[in-house]
């Protein structure tokens, strides 16, 4: 059991790390593979491919079993990490990037469901989630920095081949000993709700992740993407209620406990996505940092969300994983209401600690979020449950990236541009010429207030979660059945 968990906390590493290690390679990829219009494509595809693949996966899991489908995902991601480091042009970089999207949206959901089977009581358990939680808490941290170094010795096609000898070691690992015991069952596979579902939510996210960037929510393309969206998922929806082993049964969404999961998820990782982007926005333009110094004002919350996973596990046992929960939630208010008080005189020691309360709420929060789908969801569909829960922590990304840009853009555009300069960029250039003291002051408080207002956003979501804690069943589904 040891060595597969092992292979699962390796597996789980690839997949994170993989989603922030390029940020440091962009510089080398668009000088080698030209561009630079697509570079957004990099991430987006992945966190798209990603964000459907968990979903299905899930699914698959509960039924053929989750030893032959996380080895399938793995290898999915192998091969789409040795065609990313092959790739010779930006447009096959991103559709590589999308494939190894797909093995990374199978990981996630099926590791966790196996950590749940392996650990048989719920303090093994919690302790087991919150190391992988633990995992994608260094990762955030450790990513861009092996990324920067294996471009600065060797080249950025090694930030995708690194992947391949640990991938093999977790597959054989995992081949060798997990034993998993499955019943010889017949199954039938939901082919078109599988596929009415990617058409619809693909075209979803798209439109959201391409918005997020352009705020050109009523182009012409964007209606049709809507549309598109809308008459597939409709569709889906037809085909589900009649499939008889339907890729996502709606069953799923009539459990009130685990939809309070899941928008627990929502509200939590859309906090996530906004303190992400706009601290190091809020550094680089208004506190004068460069792009490093920025980077290293989020580092405070992923070592605190490290450390609070390892805590919630051994605080199983003396408190309910509810109590937790909220413990988590109030430092998210906490945390949130301090960000939305920032302006142009805050100081660094403001920002540090407002992300470092942020990260030790999450790291409260996440690991329970798992030990409690297991606790509510039907057994059957434990799988299918966390692929959901998967799904929603991607999309909530997604949908945050969109809202706080449009929030960020309604609250400076109109003000910046009142300079006559033209695009103005976020990056604190402006500071250094080309602006007079007075104007640099004017656009140091514009951004703060446009910041400021994100983060009154994500203080309305912290409420949220703070609310949605309360709910939080404390009781399994066994038990109460």
């Amino acid at each position: 059991m040891n060595k597969v968990f092992m292979a699962l906390l390796l597996v789980t590493a690839l997949a994170a790390i993989e989603g922030t290690i390029v940020s440091t390679a962009i510089p080398s990829i668009t000088a080698d593979l030209l561009g630079v219009d697509l570079i957004s494509w990099i991430y987006s595809a992945y966190l798209l491919a990603s964000a459907i693949a968990a979903i299905i996966f899930g699914k698959l899991a509960d039924l053929f079993g989750r030893k032959r489908m996380i080895i399938t995902g793995i290898i999915i991601f192998l091969v789409g990490s040795m065609l990313c480091g092959l790739a010779q042009s930006m447009e096959q970089l991103i559709v590589f990037r999308a494939i190894q999207g797909i093995g990374a949206g199978s990981i996630l959901p099926i590791t966790l469901t196996m950590v749940g089977e392996l650990f048989k009581t719920e303090k093994e358990r919690a302790k087991g989630q919150s190391y992988l939680s633990m995992v994608w808490g260094v990762s955030g941290v450790v990513g861009p920095l092996f990324g920067g170094f294996i471009v600065d010795q060797v080249s950025w096609h090694f930030i995708f081949f690194i992947n391949v000898p640990f991938g093999l070691a977790s597959i054989y690992l995992i081949a060798k000993h997990y034993k998993e015991q499955l019943e010889a069952v017949k199954r039938k596979i939901d082919y078109l709700g599988a596929v009415f579902f990617t058409i619809g939510m693909v075209a979803l996210l798209f439109v959201i992740i391409e918005n997020s960037k352009t705020q050109t929510w009523l182009s012409g393309q964007s209606l049709l993407m809507y549309g598109v969206a809308l008459v597939f998922l409709s569709i889906f929806i037809w085909v589900e209620l009649r499939a008889e082993e339907p890729i996502i049964p709606l069953t799923l969404f009539k459990n009130g406990r685990l939809m309070v999961i899941n928008a627990l998820t929502l509200s939590g990782m859309s906090i996530v996505i906004g303190v992400t982007v706009y601290i190091p926005i809020f550094a680089q333009s208004v506190l004068g940092k460069n792009a490093t110094q920025a980077g290293l004002l989020l580092t405070p919350m992923s070592i605190f969300w490290t450390v609070n996973s390892i805590m919630a596990g051994y605080l199983i046992g003396r408190l309910t994983n509810k109590r937790i929960i909220q413990m988590g939630t109030i430092l998210l208010v906490t945390g949130t209401l301090l960000l939305a008080r920032l302006s142009s005189g805050s100081s660094d020691f403001s920002v540090y600690f407002a992300s470092s309360l942020i990260g030790l709420g999450m790291g409260f929060i996440m690991p329970m979020l798992m030990i409690s789908i297991q606790k509510v969801a039907d057994p059957k569909q434990l799988g299918i449950s966390i692929g959901l829960n998967s799904f929603t922590n991607t999309f909530s990304q997604a949908i945050g990236a969109a809202l706080f840009g449009m929030i960020f853009n309604l609250a400076t555009s109109e003000k910046m541009a009142s300079l006559g300069k033209g695009e103005i960029q976020l990056n604190g250039e402006f500071a250094k010429g080309g602006f007079n003291l007075e104007e640099v002051s004017f656009l140091k408080d514009t951004i703060a207030n446009g910041v400021s207002y994100v983060y009154i956003a994500t203080f309305i979501f912290a409420i949220c979660a703070l609310i949605f804690s309360f709910f939080v069943a404390t009781k399994s589904i066994r038990k109460s059945q």
